[in-house]
């Protein structure tokens, strides 16, 4: 297996752990805390945003890591 594809690999499985982990903790407990179906749309598109949020965090931390990297090794 080359690098590429074993990075390809630990992505993907990270990936998928942290969809569940978000589903399981953020998704469920949001649309089962409501009971009309309006309510529970609108806490699922809510719990996307949190998503998108959380990723966007996650993706200018590592955009600041990769732009002083060079100064902090």
């Amino acid at each position: 297996m080359s690098n590429a594809a074993l990075t390809y690999l630990i992505a993907l499985g990270v990936g998928a752990v942290s969809v569940s982990l978000w589903a399981w903790l953020v998704l469920v407990p949001a649309y089962t805390a409501y009971a009309r179906g309006w309510q529970r749309a609108v806490a699922v598109v809510m719990s996307v945003y949190v998503l998108a949020a959380m990723m966007g965090a996650g993706a200018l931390v590592g955009a600041l890591f990769l732009w002083y990297y060079d100064r902090i090794a």
